[in-house]
């Protein structure tokens, strides 16, 4: 029988997403992926910062083609929930016109990031572009949206671990978990 692991934080409800699986998923999606863009020329994982960097950096080891990595930085979140404004803090670098262009997340919530983000890489003229998220909170969803790839879908739960946060606490953790927001602090 598995020892439950021991939270660094006591506002952690539950394990949501077990490190074990988390890794299962990671290599099935990049065995995916490989697949589905085994012919592209150019293939771009363009990862939105900060919550995507553990889950891209495990997805493009499991991507066995030639790729180019890039990044934005957006915000959309106050606190524990989504403004519903998405701001572009860092744009990124490479010219993707004719690019197949991979957009990586953490998580879904509402949707208005990856909507306003996926708009306006359209207009930058991709070859094709996807999107892929390790978590997705589809009942959640308050823009309509299609998620080509992605690890998980979970129940509407403030959650941290593997890349996700609050208010940069449980970044480094190597599962998902719920808070439990009563027993949160700053």
């Amino acid at each position: 029988m598995e020892q439950a692991p021991r939270f660094p934080y006591d506002f952690i409800d539950q394990v949501i997403v077990s490190e074990e699986e988390i890794k299962t998923r990671v290599v099935e999606l990049g065995e995916q992926i490989a697949s589905d863009y085994k012919d592209s020329k150019n293939l771009l994982l363009l990862g939105l910062l900060r919550g995507s960097v553990v889950f891209m950096t495990d997805l493009m080891r499991n991507i066995h083609l030639p790729m180019t990595l890039d990044f934005m930085s957006v915000s959309s979140y106050s606190g524990t929930s989504s403004s519903g404004f998405v701001r572009i803090d860092s744009d990124h670098k490479t010219n993707i016109q004719g690019w197949d262009v991979i957009l990586i997340d953490d998580i879904v919530d509402s949707g208005y990031t990856i909507s306003t983000v996926k708009k306006l890489l359209l207009d930058r003229k991709p070859n094709s572009l996807k999107v892929c998220a390790l978590l997705d909170k589809e009942e959640s969803h308050k823009v309509g949206l299609t998620i080509d790839y992605y690890g998980f879908k979970i129940p509407d739960y403030f959650v941290v671990g593997y890349g996700l946060d609050i208010d940069e606490k449980g970044r480094n953790l190597p599962y998902i978990a719920s808070v439990d927001l009563k027993r949160y602090r700053k």
